[in-house]
Formats: C-alpha cells, sequence, structure tokens
C-alpha cells in the first residue's frame, strides 16, 4: 500500500526541467572552456584528423568505385552453354531458369549460328555443325562457378565456357578492395583515439584538483565525463568537415572517370562516405576520451 501511494505520489511531482537544462547549459560552457583551455593543440588536433579522415575518405569512395566498375566487368560475364543435337533449346532453358543466381538467359539457336558464321567466313557447302547456344547470366561474378556446376548437371548439356580466369580476377580485386579499405578503417580508429586520448589526457592534467574537488562533493560521475567526451566528438566532427572539402574534389575526379568509360557512379556514394566518415569520427572520439579519462580518473 505504501509503495502504491510512493509510486503515485511520484508520479505528481513536477520535473525541473529548467534545472536539468541548467545543467546541459553548464556542461556545453565546461566543454568550450577545455577546448579553449588546450589552445594551439587544438589546431594540430584537428587538421592531424582531417588528414586521416581524408584518406579514410578518398579509400572508402574509390573502393565504391572500383566495386562499381567490377560489378559493371562482372555482369557482362556469361555462361556460353552448348546443347546436345538432339534436345530442345526451350526445355533446357526453362530448367536452367530455375536455378538460384540466374538473371537472364539469351538464346541462339544453331541456325543463326551458322547463318552469322557464314557472312563473316567463306565455308565449304556442308551441313551445319554447331549447336543450340544458351547464354546465361549470373546476378553476381562471385556465384559464376557455383551456377556453372549446377548446369553441368542438366542431361541436355553438352558442353559448356566462360571466363574463368578474369571471373577470379574480378573477385580477387573486389576482396583486395574491401580488406584494404578495413584495414584503413582500423588505423583511423586507432590512430583517432590515440591522438584525442593524449589530448585529453592533458585536459584532465590542467583540471586535476577541480576534477577532485567535484568527486569530493559527490558530483555525478558523467557531470565530469560527459565535458570530456564531447570535446573528442568535437575534434571528430571538426576534423571531418575539414576533410569534406578535398573529398569533394575527389568525389569530382570519380564521376569524370566514370563518365569516360561509361559505367554508371554508385549512387548516393559521396552521401554514404560523408555519413559514415562523420559518424566513425564522432564515435571514435567520443570512445577515446571516455577511455582516457576512465583509465586516468578511474571514476
Amino acid at each position: 500500500m505504501n509503495n502504491n501511494l510512493k509510486s503515485n505520489v511520484k508520479k505528481h511531482i513536477p520535473k525541473d526541467w529548467l534545472c536539468e537544462l541548467r545543467i546541459l547549459f553548464r556542461l556545453g560552457i565546461q566543454t568550450i572552456t577545455d577546448i579553449k583551455r588546450t589552445g594551439l593543440v587544438n589546431i594540430v588536433i584537428v587538421t592531424t584528423m582531417a588528414a586521416i579522415l581524408m584518406i579514410f575518405g578518398a579509400c572508402f569512395r574509390t573502393a565504391l568505385s572500383i566495386s562499381s566498375f567490377s560489378k559493371e566487368l562482372g555482369s557482362a560475364l556469361e555462361i556460353s552453354v552448348y546443347l546436345k543435337s538432339s534436345s530442345d533449346m526451350k526445355e533446357a532453358k526453362s530448367e536452367i531458369e530455375k536455378f538460384e543466381h540466374v538473371v537472364e538467359i539469351t538464346t541462339i539457336s544453331k541456325a543463326v549460328s551458322w547463318d552469322k558464321l557464314k557472312t563473316e567466313m567463306k565455308l565449304p557447302n556442308i551441313d551445319n555443325p554447331l549447336p543450340d547456344t544458351l547464354h546465361v547470366k549470373v546476378d553476381d561474378p562471385e556465384n559464376l562457378q557455383l551456377v556453372f556446376d549446377k548446369i553441368k548437371s542438366v542431361k541436355s548439356v553438352e558442353d559448356m565456357s566462360y571466363a574463368k580466369d578474369l571471373a577470379k580476377k574480378i573477385e580477387l580485386v573486389n576482396h583486395v578492395v574491401n580488406t584494404i579499405t578495413l584495414i584503413v578503417i582500423l588505423i583511423m580508429g586507432l590512430l583517432t583515439i590515440t591522438i584525442i586520448n593524449n589530448t585529453i589526457q592533458l585536459v584532465i592534467q590542467s583540471r586535476k584538483e577541480e576534477i577532485e574537488i567535484m568527486r569530493l562533493m559527490g558530483v555525478n560521475n558523467w557531470y565530469i565525463r560527459f565535458p570530456f567526451i564531447m570535446q573528442g566528438a568535437f575534434y571528430g566532427f571538426t576534423g571531418s568537415l575539414l576533410a569534406a572539402i578535398p573529398l569533394n574534389y575527389i568525389q569530382n575526379g570519380l564521376l569524370n572517370v566514370h563518365k569516360f568509360f561509361m559505367v554508371p557512379s554508385p549512387p548516393y556514394a559521396q552521401n554514404i562516405v560523408i555519413l559514415v566518415m562523420f559518424t566513425m569520427s564522432i564515435l571514435f572520439g567520443a570512445v577515446g576520451s571516455y577511455w582516457c579519462i576512465k583509465k586516468h580518473l578511474q571514476v
């Protein structure tokens, strides 16, 4: 009964939103003060982070373009399926269409192939030796071998071929690009956290006595942590703003390359790069600050 009474009373107690706003305002002011205390070091930190983020953004954006080129080239790859003379081309096509990853099948009858060959070359008057042919397109170059193995089981198929070496090279390029992008992200995260960690450590030393007094007064741990976390996030955000300027020139250069080779640019590529860059830089900055204050202040 008493518990219910307390909960009912608690619901009717008005929340002091003004007090909470004052606390947030005070934390914001403290963050700005800490940034000012850091002085000219701020410029070094922000420019260093901007350089790191620019390298990351350039690698990420280039990786998206290379993937687009690989996908476009891979979509041109197809499996040539040669049917037995006694087989029905329509039945074979309908059977292969059921396989997963098959997106398109083009049929070329042996009569059409023979007529085309005769227009290109002078041939003796002999019976048509060519088979009916199916050209099978797959959704992704990585699935070519999988579909190839499935088509082998079709009884009406006599022989097959596709550019296996080219498909492997395309797959290798995609793996290399993805691996390099992942390594760049890890290096960027490590460097960002290290830079932020060293900077926040300097700010902590300058405010050591003030922090000790706040802890003795029973101030909430998050009240102490928050300005440092915000300072790290500020460095990440500002570094991203600077890095976005040269990234626009890289974007324009890559668009010209796509136009020259008549390959469509990845949709929203620049927006994706900018969004990922801002998110990761702010996150790494805040996490670096959090780890630093947790390690040095034990709060």
